[in-house]
């Protein structure tokens, strides 16, 4: 640790050096490091009061802190006030006035450049309470003409910089349970005045020996409490005291102790060049910064430092800067405070307000405030505090006074330390009718919540605070004295609702207050949401749901609020826009939809927005690019990024880039992990660009043409693949057969999805299935042998465990090849009728896990198809005979007494004429039940031979035609006609033939 330039000690505390030499040798037995840590507190508190800028020590969201802040503004009336605030967060404090406090200041940067990118985005916050008096310091100074507010603390770039390993000590990501606790999210908390012990063994004692629960509860009743009455001087060495304490028992020479000399090196060297650069008389100024940082030992301390502190450049980082809301429980759970803390704190101001009659600074315009009397308060000179006499009132105090006859001398400080340390503990008497008013509130508040609470537990409350302040040795009940009460005596088993009995308390004590950015100080983006949402007459800046309807066939200009609310919800938490009725999908507008929004509820998230761009479009875009062009976006991801383009943004521009990109990932990749959703992203666009264009765009072809070509090449390794699952191959198959039509309507070869089919040769029971049914689809595979597969399934006792697998595959089978649908309702039936119950009923799950995970597609096919097959009535299912059980007939030849495949003619006379007339028949009807003169059956394969040989070759057949011309039995012998009769049958059927 820097030790300090050597200066002579100040006499002014030569007494309390004697003292504390004099304990020290008696608690140690001799001079030993405990005499060294009680005389170094004394001489920072003389060096710190001895400099002649003055220094304003403070503890965040101190209301002592306030009240002494709100007094010695009045009394010194600075023209420079520096605060230890980051540098460059000066030109938001003047957007305060245009909010409601508590809010936070905010530096946001979402792009990076010069840290690790897995740390976007970056956010640091300085949460800002009217009961603190950093607030009352910018107050005074915004306020006040002719006075300068000057930030010297590190800039938000260096808070990164000087940490590169894990958040600033002291500074904290975490968030409560209550959703006002997550306000600040995940940013990094800068607060002034951080007064806490880092020895854990020193807080423990303070604890212990103070009977009390937290570090809060012992601040507010040894240090708030007698710091609240006390005069400036005495406040300023108490809290330099503190500060001192704190700083010499930190543990060892860790990297919290150099980022916190770094930060008062940093500061005291802007001051110093702001004093030469304006050669303000440093008299004239005042420097707010925490006690700890106050009773700073570095060599750069002062306005006279010896040390030469380099600060480093900033990095490449784009910074944006704005005002958040912040809340109460917000700063609790970011700074690590016990629950309800802040919200005593701001209960105990407004308390010390009234009692003392200071009036506090507050911004002109500031939501809450009074405009007449304003700019009075000002001008006016204090009433000097209790405990200064009036000449001492208009004197500068703190080492920095120098006596009106010579100008040159200074005033020695005088010694308050040594009386406020000796002096008892102040008894305040019992006040009997705000304890009674807390009693009758709480027991109020908890009927309200569900407890089963009477007056009888308010007099129990009553009686208890007074019990437990009298053990821990105090006159008055505190706060949290009353918390205990309430809490034994109410809360007895359970909580019946949402809040329990120490909620309801810090409720009532003054209650969560959530701050609000005004209109005028949100970023450009959040004005245009709310300047374009005018139209639902809705104050979206109020918390809590407000319920939206959009009629716009009655109201077309209500078509844009929806255009933005969609965006909203695509953006925004989910919570933020949420939709209750309508819908919007490719080629869809609902007329009609129905909205709750809560933009006050997350105005953060709104506000951050706006650091992104100054339009919602121009965000949407952004981040539909960065999706598209991360590092690890896939094929899936890209495609619902063109989706997303097509429905919020329109045109066809940013669409068609995206859908380019979408090629290029899907070119690169070598897995088959998200082909459902390319699946079922590509039918969604083919659905939508062949209805709402008139030709598809080129990017919709290549990526036909390339998905036809990459998925063959890896089927047969994602057949064999342990690690892709069915329906992942099941979605290349869907892809490969649904789009097999436009790939070669474009230019690919069917012959290449042969061989992919061909080369696959799986051996997962699931995906074998899949194989057949790719097959079937083929024509490699008959249904007949696929039935027959099934069958010789069944009956081998060794396959018979493993057949539901392969009902799975069939159940898959279902996305590529839908025509199978009767196939796999016999062979699920098949399996129902003849699968033993220890093979059948651990199947079940995974059956119904498989048509859930699919039941979009999936099972609407199997019930229609189970509705057309089975029975209709259950009468009719006791003699019913499933139709893959019967026995199909031989085919016989008709008698031929009579003529063959005249019933539809004979019953159609119209239909056959026109089909005759079409054929070029010119021969008339013959008579009913008459001799057949003429060839029979095969008379129209000789009459269009085009036709026939056309079959012939379907057929696989080459024989060459027997005659040139019919015979009189009407078939040629080893023709085609008697080698296939039922076809040649089929084909005469078809063409109404005799």
């Amino acid at each position: 640790m820097s030790t300090p330039s050597e200066q002579p000690a100040s006499p002014s505390f030569a007494a309390l050096r004697g003292q504390l030499h004099e304990a020290a040798a008696e608690f140690s037995g001799g001079q030993d490091a405990l005499e060294g840590i009680l005389l170094g507190l004394v001489d920072d508190v003389d060096r710190a009061v001895a400099e002649p800028l003055e220094i304003f020590p403070v503890c965040h969201h101190s209301p002592a802190s306030a009240l002494a802040m709100a007094r010695r503004l009045r009394e010194k009336q600075p023209k420079v006030v520096y605060l230890e605030l980051c540098e460059d967060m000066a030109p938001l404090l003047t957007e305060l006035r245009n909010c409601r406090l508590p809010v936070a200041v905010q530096a946001f940067a979402s792009d990076i450049d010069g840290f690790p990118p897995d740390w976007a985005p970056l956010s640091v916050v300085a949460p800002i309470t009217e009961a603190s008096a950093e607030y009352q310091a910018v107050a005074y100074a915004l306020d006040t003409p002719g006075v300068e507010l000057v930030l010297v603390d590190r800039s938000s770039d260096h808070v990164f910089q000087w940490d590169a390993r894990r958040p600033p000590d002291g500074e904290t990501h975490t968030a409560g349970t209550e959703p006002e606790a997550a306000l600040h999210g995940e940013a990094v908390g800068v607060e002034i005045g951080d007064l806490r012990p880092r020895f854990a063994e020193l807080e423990e004692h303070l604890l212990r020996h103070g009977k009390v629960r937290h570090w809060s509860e012992w601040w507010h009743q040894y240090v708030e409490v007698p710091l609240g009455d006390s005069d400036h001087d005495t406040y300023r060495q108490v809290m330099f005291l503190i500060g001192s304490l704190f700083r010499r028992l930190a543990p060892g020479q860790g990297e919290r102790v150099r980022v916190d000399e770094d930060r008062e090196r940093y500061m005291w060297t802007r001051m110093r060049e702001h004093l030469a650069a304006t050669g303000t008389d440093p008299a004239d100024c005042l420097y707010v910064c925490g006690a700890f940082h106050a009773a700073s030992r570095v060599d750069e301390f002062g306005v006279h430092g010896t040390g030469g502190f380099e600060i480093s450049p900033r990095t490449a980082t784009t910074w944006q800067y704005g005002l958040i809301p912040s809340s109460h429980a917000a700063i609790e759970a970011q700074f690590g405070l016990a629950s309800g803390s802040v919200s005593i704190a701001a209960t105990e101001w407004a308390k010390n307000l009234k009692r003392t009659r200071v009036k506090p600074y507050r911004l002109e315009g500031q939501a809450g405030t009074k405009k007449p009397g304003a700019r009075k308060a000002v001008a006016q000179t204090a009433t000097p505090p209790p405990g200064l006499a009036p000449d001492a009132a208009a004197v500068p105090s703190g080492g920095s006074a120098f006596d009106a006859a010579t100008g040159s001398v200074p005033v020695p400080a005088e010694d308050r330390l040594s009386g406020f340390l000796r002096q008892p503990p102040a008894l305040h008497t019992l006040d009997e009718a705000e304890l009674l008013g807390w009693s009758v509130d709480i027991v109020r508040a908890a009927r309200r919540s569900g407890y089963l609470a009477s007056t009888a537990d308010a007099i129990a409350v009553f009686e208890t605070s007074i019990l437990l302040a009298a053990m821990r040795d105090r006159a008055k009940p505190t706060p949290y004295d009353f918390q205990d009460a309430a809490v034994t005596c109410i809360e007895k088993d359970s909580v019946p609702g949402r809040r329990d009995v120490r909620r309801l308390v810090e409720i009532m004590m003054g209650g969560d207050r959530i701050g609000q950015v005004g209109y005028e100080a949100l970023p450009p983006l959040a004005r245009d949401v709310h300047d374009r949402l005018a139209p639902l007459e809705l104050n979206l800046q109020q918390r809590g749901v407000r319920r939206a309807l959009l009629d716009m066939a009655s109201r077309p200009e209500l078509r844009a609020c929806s255009d933005v609310l969609w965006m909203l919800r695509r953006l925004l938490p989910p919570g933020a826009a949420r939709t209750v009725m309508g819908e919007r999908r490719l080629g869809e507008r609902s007329i009609q939809e129905s909205w709750d929004l809560s933009l006050g509820t997350h105005q953060r998230a709104l506000i951050e927005l706006g650091y992104e761009g100054v339009s919602l479009e121009q965000v949407l875009e952004q981040r539909l690019r960065r999706i598209a062009y991360g590092p690890r976006a896939t094929t899936a991801e890209v495609l619902a990024a063109v989706e997303d383009a097509t429905l919020h943004l329109g045109g066809r521009r940013l669409a068609d880039e995206l859908g380019t990109r979408a090629l290029e990932v899907l070119a690169g990749e070598r897995t088959v992990d998200g082909a459902p959703e390319v699946l079922r992203r590509v039918r969604g666009l083919l659905a939508y660009y062949r209805t709402a264009e008139p030709v598809l765009p080129p990017w919709v072809e290549s990526f036909v043409r390339a998905g036809y070509a990459h998925y063959c090449t890896l089927l047969p390794t994602a057949f064999r693949d342990e690690d892709a699952t069915v329906g992942q191959v099941a979605a290349m198959l869907g892809f490969l057969f649904s789009m097999e039509s436009l790939a070669l309507s474009l230019g690919c070869d069917r012959t290449q999805l042969e061989l992919a089919v061909a080369q696959s040769h799986p051996k997962d029971p699931a995906k074998t299935a899949l194989l057949w049914a790719a097959q079937v689809q083929l024509g490699t595979l008959s249904r007949g042998e696929l039935r027959g597969r099934c069958d010789e399934l069944l009956a081998s006792p060794l396959v018979v465990p493993s057949y539901p697998r392969y009902l799975s595959g069939f159940v898959h089978a279902l996305e590529p090849v839908p025509g199978l649908a009767d196939v796999v309702v016999e062979a699920v039936s098949n399996a129902f009728g003849r699968l033993p119950d220890p093979v059948l009923l651990p199947w079940l799950p995974t059956l119904i896990t498989t048509l859930r995970s699919n039941a979009a597609e999936l099972a609407p096919l199997l019930i229609r198809e189970a509705g057309r097959i089975f029975p209709a009535r259950l009468a009719a299912l006791d003699a019913w005979i499933p139709p893959w059980r019967e026995v199909p007939s031989e085919h016989t030849a008709p008698a031929a007494s009579g003529p063959r495949g005249v019933a539809l003619p004979a019953l159609h006379p119209e239909t056959c004429d026109a089909v005759a007339e079409l054929l070029g028949c010119t021969d008339t009807w013959a008579a009913a039940g008459g001799p057949v003169t003429g060839p029979k059956g095969a008379v129209l394969l000789f009459t269009h031979r085009a036709t026939s040989d056309a079959l012939a070759d379907l057929l696989g057949s080459d024989d060459p035609w027997a005659s040139a011309g019919p015979v009189a039995s009407g078939v040629v012998p080893g023709s085609l006609t008697e080698r296939h009769p039922d076809t040649a049958h089929a084909v005469a059927a078809l063409l109404a033939a005799p």
